[in-house]
């Protein structure tokens, strides 16, 4: 699906803009805090219903405005649709061609959407939070009923640690199924994904590295000894399940849940060591490159079709001088991407003929001819 026109109002510090993006690349050029990642961010919460860098929805919206909206024509298989989404103090609203959806599921239909950004090699250098992100994001652009899975996950997770804090623990035993049921649903989808990305990990990260490049590895790490190895999904729940009963008493006395799909962990590998600890930081950086490489590959093989590219600030990710991969692969992939940089010249060779630049200052968005 091909984004054809894009239309932000009151979105962060973007008062108003209007872009026809390019069918290949279009390209933000500007200095640092001009907006250039905003726009990113309302592209990719069209795309996705979730805010890129934001904690709160409620972050998105100009200082000072009531609510912001976001709308877009897509191009896909069924022809052309409107997609608008509406962000308030109250929460958001999406709409398909004017009809408010309640299924998500089906407004994300042909949907999809993968960032590269900086901040991204926090996957590697920080805590297991990150990478739960990135699994679970990577998973709704597989499935995008794994959206829904996660509300109800986190609402029955939600109910338990009020009954642990109550420290009732007949209270807590009527919540636990809830939470067993939709916590295995979450690890199928996990286990899933990673049996699908870990091949095209591991061949993503020796194109980038080289010859003589050290085998990466994705391993899951379940809390309280979860294993997610073989069994379906009524198998991960009876485990889960046991689990969180010999942990009870733990749980009661922390007012937690300790274990589950919110504490599990994406074990990064370099010659079965883990990459936090003994990467280099060319490797860390090919290792989060590599992720994001097999998450399209993967998108590619699932749907028939690349997702839309959103690559933030990559200047020196797409120098040919540090990184020829990822330069001829961008050149070469079939995909609609979105580009910020404050230096034109680095990405022009990746750009190509159907490339539009546009000049970002003070949130303001503008042609910028050669």
């Amino acid at each position: 699906m091909r984004l054809l026109s894009l239309a932000i109002r009151d979105f962060r510090n973007i008062a108003s803009a209007d872009l026809a993006p390019s069918p290949r690349a279009t390209i933000l050029i500007g200095e640092n805090g001009q907006g250039k990642t905003n726009l990113l961010e309302a592209v990719y919460l069209l795309a996705t219903l979730k805010p890129l860098r934001a904690g709160r929805l409620a972050e998105l919206v100009r200082f000072g405005e009531a609510k912001a909206v976001v709308s877009g024509d897509f191009a896909g298989a069924g022809g052309s649709r409107t997609i608008a989404v509406e962000v308030d103090s109250t929460g958001r609203r999406a709409t398909v061609d004017g009809k408010a959806q309640d299924r998500l599921d089906s407004y994300f239909e042909g949907l999809a959407a993968v960032c590269f950004s900086p901040d991204d090699l926090s996957l590697v250098k920080q805590g297991p939070e990150g990478r739960r992100r990135f699994l679970d994001r990577a998973a709704f652009n597989r499935w995008p009923a794994v959206l829904g899975e996660a509300r109800e996950y986190l609402r029955a997770l939600r109910s338990r640690n009020a009954a642990l804090r109550g420290a009732v623990p007949e209270v807590e035993a009527s919540f636990r199924e809830p939470l067993v049921r939709a916590g295995a649903r979450l690890l199928l989808r996990r286990r899933e994904l990673l049996r699908e990305l870990t091949p095209r990990v591991a061949a993503a990260f020796a194109e980038i590295s080289g010859p003589g490049a050290p085998a990466v590895s994705l391993a899951y790490r379940g809390a309280g000894g979860l294993e997610l190895s073989a069994g379906d999904e009524a198998e991960l729940g009876a485990r889960l399940g046991e689990i969180l009963e010999r942990r009870l008493a733990r749980d009661l006395e922390r007012g937690y849940t300790s274990a589950g799909p919110h504490m599990d962990d994406l074990v990064l590998g370099l010659n079965d060591r883990g990459a936090r600890l003994y990467a280099s930081q060319g490797q860390q950086r090919a290792i989060v490159l590599a992720l994001k490489v097999a998450e399209i590959e993967n998108l590619r093989h699932a749907l028939g079709r690349p997702p839309l590219l959103l690559l933030d600030d990559v200047s020196s990710e797409l120098d040919p001088q540090k990184n020829r991969y990822l330069l001829e692969y961008l050149a070469t992939l079939p995909a609609q991407a979105f580009l910020t940089a404050t230096d034109r010249r680095l990405l022009e060779p990746a750009a190509g003929p159907e490339a539009t630049f546009y000049k970002v200052e003070a949130g303001r968005f503008g042609p910028l001819f050669p």
